[in-house]
């Protein structure tokens, strides 16, 4: 990885050898592997058997977890904010498991489509909930720096499972207590 950042500087007519470019290629490497991190690590990992018994039937929201990511289609950061909210069927998750659920993904080459619904089924899959919505807001770099360059758009993407797809009455709870304020 550190001679392919080499190749992509000489590439844009940097010279290697200038003083501050001289220990470039290692550090971009270095920050690429920690900006995927996502896919040297499980959900399963992360989680490492924080699931617990809990009588609670009443919804459960994160929201405002910060995430960063990168799109897959011209490896410039994504970055926003993450609501997640769960309706407990016997077992709940420790709280900052959530968000290190949403890092396991956003920490990969992404689409915030696919990102979105990737959290929501995970936290379905570990937790047995009866419904799981999460709502992703983010401003994208490759529309911001480059393309058509729109400084203050920002994306919305959503998935609803269970509970949260079916009854009207949770996704209008779920959806009330994200909107911003």
């Amino acid at each position: 990885m550190e001679q392919s950042f080499a190749t992509i500087i000489d590439g844009v007519g940097e010279d290697l050898t200038r003083d501050g470019l001289l220990d470039t290629p290692k550090r971009a490497a270095k920050a690429m592997q920690f900006l995927t991190r996502g896919y040297q690590q499980s959900v399963e990992e992360v989680v490492n058997g924080a699931l617990f018994e809990s009588d609670a039937n009443e919804m459960v929201l994160v929201s405002n977890i910060e995430l960063y990511s990168m799109c897959e289609h011209h490896m410039l950061p994504f970055i926003g904010k993450c609501h997640v909210g769960y309706i407990p069927n016997g077992k709940v998750l420790g709280l900052s498991k959530i968000a290190r659920i949403v890092d396991v993904f956003a920490r990969r080459l992404q689409i915030q489509e696919n990102l979105t619904s990737q959290i929501a089924q995970s936290i379905m899959d570990i937790t047995g909930a009866e419904g799981v919505g999460v709502i992703i807001e983010a401003k994208h770099m490759c529309m911001m720096m480059r393309g058509v360059e729109k400084q203050n758009s920002q994306m919305r993407t959503s998935s609803l499972l269970g509970s949260f797809r079916s009854d009207e009455k949770t996704r209008h709870e779920f959806l009330a207590l994200v909107r911003p304020r």
